[in-house]
């Protein structure tokens, strides 16, 4: 599995408690359709069983499945405390 985490996600992801949680989130079009996109949580799921685990450098990685092989970066953007965890690397799914 190939996941890269920013030294800034890092950092944010331990101040948060250490959990991050990987997985796609479904998006709706304003004239119909779907499609689901990668984010990322620092937090760990309500239902960690159905996601793969990693200790990866002192964090705890749930990542779902489908997600496991993609190549993903998480990274860390905004300001202050607007700041938020993003997903790159992987793609739009329908």
């Amino acid at each position: 599995m190939a996941i890269v985490i920013s030294r800034r996600a890092r950092e944010f992801i331990q101040r948060k408690g250490g959990a991050v949680t990987v997985r796609l989130s479904p998006r709706h079009g304003c004239c119909g359709g779907m499609a689901s996109l990668a984010v990322a949580d620092a937090v760990a799921p309500d239902d960690p069983q159905t996601y793969r685990r990693v200790d990866l450098d002192g964090l705890t990685l749930f990542i779902a499945p489908e997600l496991a092989d993609e190549g993903l970066q998480v990274g860390l953007e905004g300001w202050g405390i607007f700041r938020h965890l993003y997903v790159d690397g992987a793609p739009l799914t329908r």
